[in-house]
């Protein structure tokens, strides 16, 4: 019994190590081969006895970076996303504790129906409305339409979070004299920050993703990187090495801040898990 023991748990994790291999094979082969294909030519990229060894060219990186609109692109989706999910924030995150703290379930039931809808349902009604109020191509219609995608989910990663945080340091805070907002914006706020910057995390690299929205609403000035990349496939043919180097360069941004928050990523994701 005492020998089998052991060699059952080596098995177990023998078979883990292979299933967790096998799932960031799944993950990383595909970024694997978009990266490599930036630097090959569109014939090399549509001939499949081209693998990885092959002469590398910079020729598509030039094409995409000569005229400029790859790198609008890129401002403006960071634009967008970064105003879309600081404003997001600042409207989930105070709306989640309140749901949290007091029960308000309905309430998130309603945000939740919002995160179900289907955007694409909306889009005829918005364009409308966006269209009379002179919207359609600006900034605000963006930032409007990807806090859509934002609130929601801020807003429900929080509430979770804040129903784990323990109620009574707010409790001696108002005891102290403090109100109930006043409670959460020096308790709760503060100790919640790990949870708010994942989700913010999450809700920027939603926006820097979203095609839909900006498709419609934007124009030739605050078109984001997803409809740019879009532009590279015609009816006739498409370039697939532009389109592998637009896409390299569009991914790169959000695997730098993944990277970098990759501790308070997993911070947060657990936090809201485990306290309480």
């Amino acid at each position: 019994m005492s020998s089998a023991a052991p060699s059952q748990r080596r098995v177990v994790s023998w078979l883990r190590g292979a299933a967790i291999t096998v799932v960031c094979l799944g993950f990383v082969l595909p970024l694997v081969w978009m990266f490599a294909a930036a630097f090959k030519t569109n014939v090399q990229v549509t001939d499949p006895s081209v693998g990885l060894v092959f002469s590398p060219t910079l020729e598509n990186f030039s094409n995409v970076l000569a005229d400029g609109e790859i790198l609008r692109s890129l401002v403006n989706s960071l634009i967008v996303g970064a105003v879309s999910t600081v404003l997001s924030a600042i409207i989930a995150v105070p709306a989640a504790w309140a749901v949290g703290r007091f029960r308000m379930y309905r309430t998130g039931s309603l945000v939740l129906v919002a995160r179900i809808v289907p955007g694409i349902s909306l889009l005829v009604p918005w364009y409308y409305l966006f269209a009379q109020a002179g919207l359609v191509g600006s900034y605000t219609v963006l930032v409007l339409s990807h806090m859509f995608v934002s609130v929601p989910l801020i807003m429900w990663i929080m509430i979770g979070f804040f129903e784990g945080l323990p109620i009574e340091l707010e409790e001696a805070a108002r005891t102290d004299g403090l109100s109930a907002f006043g409670a959460f914006l020096r308790i709760a706020l503060p100790l919640a920050a790990p949870g708010t910057t994942t989700a913010s995390v999450l809700a920027f690299v939603a926006s820097w993703n979203n095609f839909m929205f900006a498709l419609i609403f934007s124009d030739e000035n605050t078109q984001t990187a997803p409809v740019t990349l879009f532009n590279f496939i015609s009816y006739a043919s498409t370039d697939w090495g532009g389109l592998m180097a637009a896409a390299s360069l569009m991914t790169v941004p959000v695997v730098i801040v993944a990277v970098l928050g990759q501790k308070y990523l997993v911070a947060g994701l657990t936090a809201g898990a485990t306290k309480g």
